[in-house]
């Protein structure tokens, strides 16, 4: 890595060109500019996270850190490529006044004609769409699971600024749970009563299944409390009997349904790198997500 101190954008695009001619790889095939916009004590997971990603989708990582806006403007900047990395990487921190305009510095850095994702790994913008940074993307990904306090009004919160384009990883963390529950009603053809989803109190990804539940089936879904990890059941009633996801250890959950003998599926919770791999996959909107974050944002928070 290279150090850059009191640094521009230009310097920062120049030291990409000398590295990259330094590798040998003029083309580095990269697909898209991955923006990161972090605290000091989160930036290092979330790199890490984002290096991981970047071997299914090679990208020019801008990490930013926002200073407090005090003191002289500054950027400074480590530089690098390779090094576990599936294109190019930039660790930038500004300081004083350039705080207030950080698009001024990432803006030049953008890859051309290739699409722009970005990503808060904690404290997102209360409208990512309206943020300098966030209008640069076409997709704006939050962590409400993430905020320190109020998970559910952080989810609440982000349902009720969705714009195009946003999404928010409690919604990949349920990917696999909506995959079962609708492969589960191809299989059934039962009409669907109610259903209750249980989990922790504070879980996002719960509401957001329940919202969705809503959405889809049209039915009232009930939300019940435990101890997790995460959401550990999930009921659909029907007339024939419950159709019943059951996932007590956060690994390994039990699929029962009318009729049939009870079976085990692998349902392990998701790592960081795999849920950020999953929303690069994807850069047009997400119609499901979009009608779910409205229904969900009609709602009470209920914790």
């Amino acid at each position: 890595m290279m150090e850059l101190t009191d640094t521009n954008s230009a310097a920062i695009a120049a030291e990409f060109v000398r590295a990259r001619a330094k590798a040998g790889s003029p083309a580095m095939g990269m697909v898209m500019t991955l923006i990161i916009v972090a605290e000091e004590e989160d930036a290092e997971v979330a790199m890490k996270a984002a290096r991981a990603a970047s071997h299914e989708h090679p990208a020019r990582v801008l990490g930013v850190i926002l200073g407090d806006g005090r003191g002289a403007p500054q950027v400074n900047a480590q530089v690098g490529t390779g090094s576990g990395w599936g294109g190019e990487t930039a660790l930038i921190r500004l300081k004083g006044e350039v705080t207030k305009h950080p698009e001024s510095v990432v803006l030049p850095l953008l890859l051309p004609d290739s699409p722009v994702a970005i990503w808060w790994p904690a404290h997102p913008p209360a409208d990512p769409a309206g943020d300098p940074l966030g209008a640069l993307a076409q997709r704006r990904i939050t962590d409400a699971a993430a905020a320190s306090r109020g998970r559910n009004r952080a989810i609440h919160d982000q349902c009720k600024a969705y714009a195009k384009g946003n999404t928010d990883l409690a919604w990949t963390r349920i990917t696999s749970w909506r995959a079962l529950l609708a492969a589960s009603l191809d299989q059934h053809e039962l009409k669907v009563t109610g259903a209750t989803v249980t989990a922790e109190k504070i879980s996002p990804s719960a509401d957001l299944l329940a919202a969705w539940l809503t959405d889809r089936l049209k039915i009232k879904v009930e939300r019940v409390t435990s101890r997790g990890p995460g959401i550990t059941e999930v009921v659909m009633d029907t007339k024939q009997g419950p159709i019943r996801i059951s996932r007590p250890d956060g690994k390994l959950a039990t699929f029962a349904s009318p009729g049939r003998p009870d079976r085990p599926i692998a349902l392990k919770r998701r790592e960081l790198p795999e849920l950020l791999a999953e929303e690069l996959r994807r850069l047009d909107e997400d119609d499901v997500y979009a009608a779910t974050a409205r229904r969900l944002a009609k709602s009470r928070v209920t914790s």
